[in-house]
């Protein structure tokens, strides 16, 4: 099954985050290493984006529950595990000849 955003194709969870949310998810999660001018830059940033788009995060909530909902069955496939079979050991009682 394919997913598209608009008439773009989101092959990976990276992919259609950033097309649902038509910005880089590093913008909103930052990178290791960032440094503290280049995280104020990235927070200022984001608070451009979200005041130029104030439903934004109700539209990326609505985006987010539907794609569970479209792909409930494959994500919650839970199989369960089975236990290995403990093997009991045979002690053996008795004098050694």
């Amino acid at each position: 099954m394919r997913s598209y955003i608009g008439s773009n194709q989101a092959v990976s969870g990276t992919d259609f985050v950033e097309l649902a949310l038509g910005t880089p998810v590093e913008l909103w999660l930052g990178v290791d290493g960032e440094s503290e001018l280049e995280r104020a830059a990235r927070l200022d940033a984001a608070r451009d984006i979200l005041a130029e788009n104030p439903h934004l995060p109700d539209d990326v909530i609505r985006i987010a529950a539907t794609a569970i909902e479209e792909h409930a069955q494959e994500l919650f496939n839970v199989v369960p595990l089975t236990r290995p079979v403990r093997r009991s050991r045979s002690v053996r009682k008795g004098a050694v000849a």
